[in-house]
Order: C-alpha cells, then structure tokens, then sequence
C-alpha cells in the first residue's frame, strides 16, 4: 500500500516536472510567500527572543497594566464576535426566511462598511453620540462618554458585521428546503424545527463567523486609536510602543503576544471548516425555503435589521454631510473649505499614491490568489497544504505585526554570500520611498481573499475540462488563460474589488511603513481625526468612497464582460 502511494507521488511529480512554466510558476508562488511574508515574521520572533527581548515576556505577562491591556483586548474580540455575528445572522436570517420588503436596500446597506475607511464610523459616531454629541447632547441632553468598550463594541460590529452576513447567508440559502418539509410533517412547529434542524446546520457558518470577527476586533488599529480612550488594547499598545517609545524590540515582544491568539483562532478555525462537515440528504437545495409567517416574530425582526439599517444610514449620512459644513456637530454652514485642503493641499499626493499603490497591487494580489488557488486544488506537491497556510497568514496575522515584520527584515538589505537578494525596502531611502514596501503589504493582504474565493469556484468546476485541454497539447499556463481564468472570472473579480477596497481602506499594516515620499490617504485620515479637524477626514473619507466606487464600477466593466467564446464555454457545461 505504502509502495502504492508513493508511486502515485512519484508519477504526479513527473507530470508536474515535465511543464517547465508550471514548475517557474510553483517556485515563484512560494519563494513570494517566503519573502513576503514568512520572513518577516520570522525576523519579528527573532527579534522577540533575542537577548534583549527575552526579559521583556516576563515583564509585560507579570505587569498588572500589560495583563490588564491583554485581557482588554480579548474581551473586545470576544464581545465584537459575538454581537457581529449576531447582526449577521439577523440580516442573513431577513433575507432568506422573511417575506418583507426592500430587501434588495437592506442588503446594499449591509455592504456599505466593506468600501468605508478605517475609523470612519468611529469619528462619525463621536461627531453623533459622544460627550458633545448632536444626538447625545443634542436631542437628549446627556453627555454620554461613548469611549471604551461600548462605543467600540458599536463601531466594530457595525464596521465587521458584512463578513458575518454575507457568509451566513450563502449558507441558508443553501440549506435544502427538504429538511424543513420532513420535520413539518413530522408535526414540529417552526421554532422546534429552527432550534434542532436549522442552526445545527448553520453552526460551523456561525463558528466560523465568529472566528473571523475575533480576529478582525483584536488586530484592529483604527479605531481603538480613536475610540479607545482609557481602554487599551494591544494593538494601540504596540503602535505608541514604535511611534512614541521607538522600541522595536519591545513592539516584536508585544507583537507575539497578540500574534497567540490571532492565530490560535485562526488555526481552530481552518480545523472547524476541514474537520466538521454538516451536509443535506440531497446535496443540493430543492424547492422554496420555508418563511416565518408568525406576525410578532416577522414584524419583531425585521424592525431590528431596520433600526441598524436606519443607524448606518445615519453613520454615513454623517461622514458625507460632515464634509460639507464648517464643524461637524457644532456649525453646519455649508463649505467646500475641506474638499480644497483635501484636494489642492496635500491630500492630492496621497489620493494619487494610495490611488496608484492599489491600482499596482491589486491586480497582483488577485492573480497570485487565482494561481495558488489553482496549485492547491489541481496539482498534487509536496507542501501543498503548507502553501495554501502561508498564503492565509497575509490575513490571519495582525496588520500591526506585518508592518513591525517589514520594518525589522527590510529596514536593510538581504545579502546572502554578498549578493543583494531584496533592496532595501522601509524608510525614506527604500526603493520608491517605501512604496515598494507598502505594495507589498497590500498583495499579502489581499491575496487570502482571492485565494478563497478562487478554491470555492474551482471545487465546482469539473476537472474533466482541463484535462481535455491537456489531452489536446495545451500546457498548464494556456489551459489557465484560456479555460480555468475564463470559468473562475465571477471569483476572479470579487477578489480584484475585494483587494482594491482593502487597499484602499487598511491603515494598521502600513501604518509605520509610510514615508514623506509616500503619503497614504488613511494615514492622513488618522492625522486630521487626531488633530480634531473632523471635517478635513470626512472629506477624506468622501473622496476615498467615491475612488473605490468608481474602481468597482471599472472592475466590473473590463473584468466582468464575457466575451462570446467565454458565453460559448460556459454555456456547454
């Protein structure tokens, strides 16, 4: 048996050694991984465990104030899990199960946070419901202290809830419609039948949503630096910790702290979603999902997603009319004074190189996604699981931490026997001043989508397709272009939009890899918010909205056109 499958390796090898490109295209994907983000890790844990930074784990463990920091931020995480997901499964829940109206606007409300910035519902919530408050001090009179764990609870749930919801419902939507039908014959009322039939099913999706959300809260930067107040978490921690103090090893140290449980809830999930499998009898939905009728819990429900609907509405309403009066809360004379600092000011550089970084890295990132994803599930290596892992840790491993990682192994060059393998990156004098750097950051952030939505869109494709190609004299690299890249092209361009929008918006990666040579749009939001100056960073957010927007619209027109060939193909599965 052994002999057996070690033949099957060998025999797989060969085919894989006998197409040179495919061989290039393999060593490149993982020397990228290596380079990009494995080694700086690897310099951030050396720099932990180094002479100096050994003391430091027992210092920052055995203080009252760091175990204080770190309890905080699992709190958050666990607290934004939980109320995230539960938002999610609400709206999910709307959508598939309710006959209600305006679903459709429901639903574009609920994808609103993917395409905002950072900390962008933060300001708009302080401008709203803090101490001086429009709503808090202005309608109710109370000078409500909207800093710390509830005000970030708020912010984040609403910012994170879209993952949760989009993922949960995909699943309902999913779920065969058979399953309730049995149960209802078998004399179970609605609720017995969501309580021992539905939510069993949807239990790894809520898991999973969980996971994600934990991870999301507890690396997130933007707003606990705008937010946070007396509640520290470890992600603001590490920033004044390289900002304020210059201590890089004392950032590495703090850094693998964080780094435990990001990845302890990263590695449960990836065995949540590979081990538990909850399937239908059928495999595949048939019929009309059963709808809740009952008045009170329909009515009940659907005024709920209405209330957090309303309140995004107004979130947003806030950051687009705050761009266009004197001070946001306080004089709401009508001025384009924010929009000229932004535009004519030194917002016109970083709109130009935050717009051009994006530009560059997303279309890397979504091809990098597509061709691993394509190596993972059609080829059979040695390390294919190791290479899917690495590519994952881009957005399994806080932002902050990539961004120490990058300072530690690129702030100088990488000679190996004298040879220059990687220019200096970071600083003022790197290549492009930094850019590189930052471009870098990006692709690793973004290719993890990329790669996911890519592995779910090649499971459902036959790959009796392919090899017909191969059996026609095709290699790998034609039968990617022209067959698989056509057929994958709707995940092809979710994880183009998904990496210019992330790009676009993500401050805690970058954060210390931006240089006056190379100005970021989120780095100059964070300034003005800062600084006070809430007007300047809702123009800001304004502008960065409307060059998302406009590059999802041209996204869609130059990727999601088919050509009359693609149709052809498509059309004959």
């Amino acid at each position: 048996m052994q002999s057996l499958m070690q033949s099957q390796q060998s025999r797989k090898l060969r085919a894989i050694l006998k197409d040179p490109l495919l061989v290039i295209t393999l060593l490149l994907s993982i020397f990228f991984v290596i380079i990009a983000i494995v080694l700086p890790l690897a310099a951030m844990v050396r720099e932990s465990v180094s002479e100096a930074g050994l003391p430091l784990f027992q210092r920052y463990l055995s203080d009252s104030v760091y175990q204080t920091i770190l309890l905080n931020t699992l709190v958050m995480g666990t607290v934004v899990g939980v109320v995230g997901t539960a938002v999610g499964f609400l709206f999910a829940f709307v959508q598939v199960r309710l006959r209600v109206p305006f679903k459709r606007l429901i639903h574009l409300i609920a994808l609103v946070p993917v395409i905002s910035p950072p900390f962008a519902v933060a300001t708009a919530v302080i401008v709203l419901f803090g101490r001086s408050g429009t709503i808090s001090r202005g309608v109710f009179g109370v000078r409500y202290d909207i800093y710390g764990l509830d005000g970030l609870t708020l912010v984040m749930s609403l910012s994170f809830f879209t993952v949760a919801y989009l993922n949960l419902r995909g699943m309902m939507e999913a779920l065969d419609p058979a399953l309730d039908e049995a149960a209802t014959n078998l004399g179970a009322n609605k609720w017995r039948i969501f309580r021992t039939v539905t939510l069993p099913m949807l239990l790894p999706g809520v898991a999973s949503s969980f996971l994600l959300l934990f991870v999301e809260a507890i690396a997130d930067l933007g707003n606990p630096l705008v937010l946070g107040g007396n509640y520290e978490v470890l992600a603001t921690r590490i920033y004044v910790t390289i900002i304020g103090l210059y201590e890089t090893t004392g950032a590495a140290v703090l850094s693998i702290i964080l780094l435990v449980p990001s990845l302890t809830v990263f590695m449960i999930q990836r065995y949540w979603i590979g081990r538990i499998r909850v399937v239908s009898v059928t495999g595949k939905p048939s019929g009309t999902p059963q709808t809740i009728d009952h008045p009170l819990v329909r009515w009940g429900l659907y005024a709920v997603v209405l209330v957090v609907c309303a309140l995004i509405v107004l979130i947003y309403g806030t950051i687009i009319t705050g761009a266009f009066v004197q001070v946001p809360g306080v004089r709401w004379d009508f001025t384009l004074d924010h929009f000229d600092f932004v535009i004519n000011g030194i917002g016109s550089q970083a709109m130009r190189d935050t717009s051009a970084l994006s530009a560059l890295a997303t279309p890397i990132a979504g091809l990098i996604g597509m061709i691993i994803a394509y190596l993972v599930v059609r080829k059979e290596f040695l390390g294919r699981n190791l290479l899917d892992f690495g590519t994952m840790l881009g957005i399994a491993v806080p932002g902050t931490i990539i961004g120490i990682g990058y300072i530690l192994m690129f702030n100088a060059p990488l000679v190996v026997g004298g040879v220059t393998l990687i220019p200096k990156l970071t600083g003022g004098q790197g290549i492009f001043g930094g850019a590189l750097a930052i471009i870098l950051v990006y692709i690793i952030r973004s290719a993890p989508a990329a790669l996911r939505t890519g592995t779910a869109a090649l499971s459902q494709i036959d790959p009796s397709i392919e090899e017909a190609s191969f059996s026609l004299g095709a290699d790998s690299a034609r039968t990617f272009r022209r067959i698989t890249l056509p057929l994958i092209r709707p995940a092809f361009l979710a994880g183009l939009i998904y990496a210019f929008a992330r790009s676009m918006t993500t401050i805690s990666a970058i954060v210390f890899l931006t240089t006056p040579q190379t100005k970021i749009m989120t780095q100059q939001i964070l300034n003005e918010v800062e600084n006070g100056r809430y007007g300047n960073a809702f123009a800001y957010c304004v502008i960065l909205i409307v060059i998302v927007l406009v590059a999802i619209s041209v996204l869609y027109f130059v990727v999601g056109t088919r050509t009359g060939a693609e149709r052809r193909l498509e059309g004959g599965l």
